[in-house]
């Protein structure tokens, strides 16, 4: 064999291990653990321990539904900066929302607030070649930098992505949930504007959401940001405690995954699953099903026919039917796009943030959450949620049993590659 034949075949080696380590080698979950009794104050510490969270006091929160209500409040927050602005983004795409973030954010960096922007070489590819928009950004005194770009020396790491959506002012308050920045969230874009949640949290957890996007911005730029200018110190008047999950997957496992299970297998009288993409591994799926035969009241809203991603709905809905037969509650928005992401556990749990009930947010993506012990947080959810099932189709199972052939079919081609969805 010729060295340039053998250099080709150990290079088509090399593609074929990594397409089976990502495409078809099975993620690592615990099927078995001692459920926890979520009322009491020792939960939230063994949560904290395994999921190796920070438990942050003194804490305000705030939900934030719909672009409508979110964009405007994160622009406020820019608007008066005095330190810092750091943005970590899946989805940065060019409009008229974009533009409104990068003119304020120009305006606070001529100022002499030192503004950082990291965003995902994949989500936001459009940007890369976004040239007009990124000479404006930097010219202002803005600093850029593009998260595992599509360069030969990141092949290894070329399929983890951040699908972390943070903006953390001043280092006192933070912006988290599941929207990034683009017109589809505020805009009616073929119908509605897509329907999603952000969480402003003001205190110690946005210190915590503050070190989160330094980690990743060293990654990316080699700097790393420390110092008063990120971390003030002052005082934070809140009462609400958060931990805050920071899920950097290097292995087959998260600690968002973690979280997710844990709470699953305790539950006792509620869980809504909140997601855009509802594709779960077999295991996380059974515990679903275990909890719907033990009496838990399991409802799980998701997106209906306005999805942007068919082929992973697909193969969710290839699972409805063992979720209904275990009595489980499947709703599927119809007005337009849904993409808001929560965890809500016998009506005291909170989870929110960027993940979604599929594999790639489990054990690929680097994502963020915030878990909230509080039954009015929870409470106020759970408002979301009741509107959002009354604008949702029920799914029967006798309609599920007769759906027609061309989507059975459909079905089982997403599990094709249904470890990257």
């Amino acid at each position: 064999m010729t060295s340039g034949g053998f250099a080709i075949g150990l290079l088509l080696a090399l593609i074929a291990f990594f397409l089976y380590r990502t495409l078809f080698v099975p993620p690592l979950a615990f099927s078995e653990a001692e459920p926890l009794d979520l009322d009491r104050e020792h939960a939230l510490h063994v949560v904290a321990a395994v999921s190796d969270a920070d438990t942050c006091e003194g804490n305000t929160v705030e939900v934030l539904t719909d672009g409508r209500n979110f964009y405007p409040a994160e622009l406020e927050a820019m608007r008066e900066a005095e330190r810092s602005i750091n943005l970590e983004v899946y989805i940065f795409w060019a409009g008229e929302v974009v533009d409104q973030f990068i003119e304020v954010m120009s305006e606070r960096a001529a100022a002499g607030v030192r503004v950082n922007l990291l965003v995902d070489a994949v989500g936001s590819y459009g940007m890369a070649v976004w040239r007009s928009g990124l000479r404006r950004f930097r010219a202002a005194g803005c600093h850029v930098h593009f998260y595992h770009p599509l360069t030969p020396r990141m092949f290894d790491r070329i399929n983890i992505r951040t699908h972390r959506e943070i903006i953390v002012v001043d280092g006192r308050t933070a912006f988290v949930g599941g929207a990034g920045i683009a017109d589809h969230w505020m805009l009616p874009s073929r119908g509605r504007p897509w329907r999603d949640m952000m969480i402003q949290v003001t205190g110690r957890a946005a210190t915590a959401l503050q070190g989160i996007f330094v980690e990743n911005w060293l990654e990316a730029s080699g700097e790393a940001l420390v110092g008063e200018r990120f971390f003030p110190e002052c005082e934070y008047p809140g009462s609400t405690r958060v931990l805050v999950i920071n899920s950097s997957t290097r292995g087959r496992s998260s600690h968002t995954q973690i979280l997710h299970q844990l709470l699953l297998i305790s539950a006792r009288k509620s869980i809504r699953i909140v997601t855009p993409y509802f594709l779960p591994d077999p295991i996380v799926k059974e515990q679903i099903v275990q909890a719907g035969r033990r009496g838990v009241d399991v409802k799980i809203i998701t997106v209906g026919s306005h999805t942007d991603l068919k082929l992973l709905r697909a193969g969710g809905r290839r699972i409805y039917g063992d979720l209904l037969e275990a009595g489980v509650d499947i709703y599927e928005y119809a007005p337009g796009m849904f993409h808001a992401k929560m965890l809500l556990v016998d009506d005291l749990w909170s989870v929110i943030g960027t993940t979604n009930f599929d594999n790639r947010s489990f054990t690929i993506n680097d994502e963020i959450n915030l878990a909230i012990a509080d039954e009015s947080f929870c409470g106020r959810l759970s408002e979301d949620v009741v509107r959002d099932i009354g604008n949702s189709r029920q799914v029967s199972l006798e309609e599920w049993r007769h759906r027609p052939l061309h989507q059975r079919i459909y079905e089982q081609v997403s599990r094709l590659v249904e470890r990257q969805q």
